[in-house]
């Protein structure tokens, strides 16, 4: 008598599927949801564990594949995601944030705001809930980048964040006079940044982008001291003498147990729109020559272009089409981004379990 096809055997089929990042097949992993199981039919959910996971479509055509390869012609498959957090307890300024990402530099100018910017425009897009606060107390800019213009709302001594294309965003900007300088030392900034954690109404999100002034100064000390950070991106461009700064950011992380989670190229290569000829104005390659040198990701380069400077001037991030060049370029990123957060995340919990 012919077996029934049954829910063991169509899950042992789906162990044939690995995902490429984590190394461990999606059932093992826990990734194989709401499965139903009939003689002509199986359905069940994928849940992966960022809505920007790169690999999405390749893991649900693989598994479509096991399946069929039973014998069952339909096979429904869909996509959700949970995304995971890497921090065992609870913090007190931000219980409800997963992920906290600290994008950086060794020297200003390289397009570390821009790139902050766009990554938490691209994570929006791909599904994910997603906040922007920006450290930089003394160049504060993100709000011009996300065309902010509506002040946060205090109520009950917290503040409500403006939110831009779905994004919740703070910046020093909101309270100060336009053209006032800040010049503070350093408990005065510490105390900021405490402030933006903990007096922000910040409510659930998946990431909580952080864009961070240049250098290794106060504010990188004071925020990787007040909360674990889920880890650092590095943004770069090309020549040497960006590169050798950026690897102080790095050590500082490093210093402070703060994880690498990649290294961005921005300013990349630049490509004349009438001519199509491309020049490598600051060189190219160096960022992701870096990264393999040191061991990290290399996340993406980003071109240098006339649209990115003109829309981030119009408070309109090019990550917010999808269709152009520049916007498929951040949602690479950001998905390349999400991924190593996985993993990190992921490597934490196996070391949690083991201990």
């Amino acid at each position: 008598m012919e077996n029934k096809l049954s829910p063991e055997i169509v899950l042992n089929a789906l162990k044939a599927v690995k995902d490429p990042d984590l190394h461990r097949d999606i059932v093992s992993l826990g990734f194989i949801k709401d499965l139903v199981v009939t003689d002509s039919r199986v359905a069940f959910t994928i849940q992966l564990t960022t809505p920007a996971c790169p690999v999405r479509d390749q893991l649900a055509a693989q598994a479509r594949q096991a399946v069929q390869a039973l014998g069952i012609r339909d096979v429904d498959v869909r996509l959700t995601s949970a995304v995971m957090g890497g921090r065992p307890g609870k913090i007190e300024l931000i219980p409800n944030v997963k992920n906290t990402v600290a994008v950086a530099s060794g020297k200003g100018g390289v397009g570390k705001s821009t790139v902050a910017a766009n990554l938490a425009v691209a994570l929006k897009r791909a599904g994910a809930s997603v906040g922007l606060m920006d450290t930089d107390v003394y160049g504060p800019s993100a709000p011009i980048l996300m065309g902010g213009s509506s002040a946060p709302a205090v109520v009950e001594g917290k503040s409500g964040p403006p939110g831009e294309y779905g994004i919740k965003l703070i910046s020093m900007a909101y309270f100060l006079p336009k053209d006032e300088a800040v010049i503070w030392r350093g408990p005065m900034l510490h105390k900021t940044i405490q402030q933006f954690l903990g007096d922000v109404r910040w409510g659930e999100l998946d990431y909580l982008i952080m864009d961070l002034p240049p250098g290794t100064g106060d504010i990188q000390l004071s925020l990787s001291q007040t909360i674990p950070l889920t880890g650092a991106v590095i943004v770069s461009t090309p020549q040497d003498l960006a590169l050798t700064v950026a690897a102080k950011a790095i050590a500082m992380f490093q210093k402070l147990n703060v994880p690498i989670l990649g290294i961005v190229e921005n300013m990349s290569y630049y490509v004349c729109p009438k001519c199509g000829h491309r020049e490598d104005i600051f060189g190219h390659g160096g960022a992701r020559e870096a990264a393999n040198k040191l061991g990290f990701p290399f996340l993406g380069e980003i071109p240098l272009d006339i649209n990115v400077r003109v829309q981030s001037d119009s408070g309109k991030p090019v990550a917010l089409d999808e269709a152009t060049p520049y916007g498929k370029t951040f949602q690479e990123i950001a998905g390349a981004l999400a991924a190593q957060i996985s993993i990190a995340n992921f490597q934490k919990e196996q070391e949690i379990s083991i201990e």
